[in-house]
């Protein structure tokens, strides 16, 4: 039976304001002071917006029309009820505060408000959490700025090393990363470390708290100058585990968590300067790793990774998904995003991404969910198969059909198959190499024999007054039917579905206890295809290595 709380609900989420930026008034609320300083959420955006801004930019309220009435209690509501709190209010868990824990695993205070041990943890984490521990990270060639807090310890291995290692002045250094509490390597490898330090900590201030992470290994220091000297000794040329997919110079390669703990800890760190609701760090044992690289002459350079659990009783095929942001919008989220339904599909499982998604998960998400309906209606809408433009009978019947990606202007030239000239070998999407058992396998993709065209759709041709004819797919499914044919859950798909608008045409069966029909024709469906700019898959299925 889970241990309950009793919480101090009087702690405010935030000082209202209003901040004037480039001309424009905005509803804020202070999370923090210093001289001079503020630092600052910003009303109904996410929280990797927060800044440090100067003082100054403050307005008084009465200046202006932003409407602060219901602001008085922060982000949110401070309505709660007996057994219950709101998600956004912040714990008060330093040594003044009036929560206490009894012999039998309960806390209590006067305010009598009670909570469960997983939410007084999901509360304490928000606290601790509410702001960036780093400004910016050095990783590699890049200097890149953080968008959440990231719970980097550092372990008493670590200051020994820095202990040797001359400080900028010559003389030895111990230095310690900003915001970050020293930690055992005991401590380093508990999941409850996820808190590391609490509350309370020194967190630097704008471009001094910085943080120096290895783009091989991931390994984190508090100074350039042991980052320096770790990067030249550092032998590491693509991560470790077994290749699972490669095309061209892109690899993802599967990492288990249980055989490479401390580097997918130190990768879990790292991912989370970039993700706000990740909390998994040091308990990596049941998880795996896939990680996107780009090659060079040199060496693997890791673009985002993805993680999953081993053994997912709701079989989530995701638990967190990041795209490092130099390498962001450039197509790498999607391919991970393929692969991860790839190895549910492989394992005979509809999966779906761990809940709750953030806001750029769930934009990215619901593009794949679009783009892998429209592509499966395009063909199932379809009288002739993919890059088939044309049917030939000729004769007693005998049909000679032929392939091509583009009609012939000339019949005779269609007489025999173009040649294909040999690709050169580049680095990314292009350096693959098509092979004859992979071209068959990519032939068997695209097979309209295939159960899940013959069983749900007819083709219906009728003459025309030129001697003609017209031929028509009709297709009567469920949403299930579809959720099938494209491995998706049936909720997901009825959300993208719904978020596109291909169910909004609703016909009435004739009878008043027959169901709604949803009708959705070629047009409606080209229609989503332009307006979301659906593309081509970012994975080919002939380059998984499984």
């Amino acid at each position: 039976m889970p241990q309950t709380f009793y919480v101090d609900a009087q702690h405010q989420a935030g000082e209202p304001c209003i901040i004037s930026k480039d001309g424009v008034d905005r509803q804020a609320f202070i999370l923090e002071r210093r001289p001079q300083e503020v630092y600052v959420h910003y009303a109904d955006t996410d929280k990797r917006l927060d800044e440090w801004i100067l003082e100054t930019s403050l307005k008084p309220s009465g200046d202006s029309d932003i409407d602060m009435s219901n602001s008085s209690a922060g982000p949110s509501s401070r309505k709660r009820k007996r057994g219950s709190v709101d998600r956004d209010v912040l714990v008060e868990s330093r040594a003044s505060s009036e929560v206490r824990q009894d012999g039998e695993g309960v806390a209590v205070d006067a305010a009598g408000i009670t909570i469960t041990e997983e939410e007084y943890d999901i509360e304490h984490h928000k606290q601790i959490t509410a702001r960036r521990n780093f400004d910016k990270v050095n990783f590699g060639r890049w200097q890149i700025k953080t968008w959440y807090f990231s719970p980097y310890p550092l372990t008493e291995t670590e200051i020994e090393e820095q202990v040797s290692t001359p400080g900028s002045h010559g003389g030895p250094s111990t230095p310690r990363i900003p915001g970050v509490a020293r930690s055992s390597l005991r401590s380093h490898g508990r999941t409850s470390d996820i808190l590391a330090g609490g509350l309370g900590r020194s967190h630097g201030a704008g471009e001094k708290s910085m943080l120096w992470v290895c783009d091989k290994c991931f390994k984190y220091m508090a100074e350039g100058v042991s980052w320096e000297l770790h990067v030249k000794k550092c032998s590491r040329r693509h991560p470790p585990g077994r290749k699972v997919y490669q095309r061209g110079a892109h690899t993802i390669w599967e990492v288990d968590g249980a055989k490479e703990k401390l580097y997918c800890q130190n990768l879990s760190l790292f991912g989370k300067l970039f993700i706000d609701i990740k909390t998994l760090f040091f308990d990596c044992d049941n998880f795996l790793f896939y990680i996107l690289t780009d090659a060079d002459s040199q060496r693997d350079h890791v673009l985002g990774f993805f993680s999953k659990e081993k053994v997912s009783y709701d079989d989530y095929n995701l638990a967190c998904i990041v795209v490092l942001p130099p390498y962001q919008r450039k197509g790498y989220g999607m391919l991970m995003i393929e692969f991860s339904y790839e190895l549910s599909r492989r394992a005979g499982k509809v999966g779906t991404p761990e809940r709750p998604l953030s806001d750029l998960g769930l934009r990215s998400y619901l593009t794949y969910w679009i783009s892998t309906i429209v592509r499966f209606l395009r063909r199932l809408l379809s009288v002739l198969p993919p890059n088939m433009p044309k049917v030939i009978t000729a004769g007693n019947g005998t049909e000679d059909v032929f392939l091509s990606s583009s009609p012939s202007r000339d019949p005779e030239d269609n007489a025999a198959p173009p040649k294909m000239k040999r690709r050169k070998s580049v680095k990314g999407w292009d350096g693959e190499v098509m092979k004859a058992d992979l071209a068959l396998r990519v032939a068997q993709m695209n097979d309209d024999s295939d159960p899940i065209f013959t069983s749900m759709r007819t083709i219906e041709t009728t003459p025309n007054p030129d001697g003609s004819s017209t031929s028509h797919v009709v297709v009567r499914c469920t949403l299930a039917d579809i959720a099938r044919a494209t491995g998706l859950r049936v909720e997901d798909v009825a959300f993208a579905m719904n978020e596109c608008g291909l169910l909004v045409r609703r016909q009435k069966a004739e009878g008043e206890e027959m169901e709604e029909t949803i009708v959705i024709s070629r047009e409606m469906v080209e229609l989503v295809a332009k307006e979301r700019n659906i593309k081509k898959m970012c994975m080919d299925l002939a380059h998984v290595l499984l």
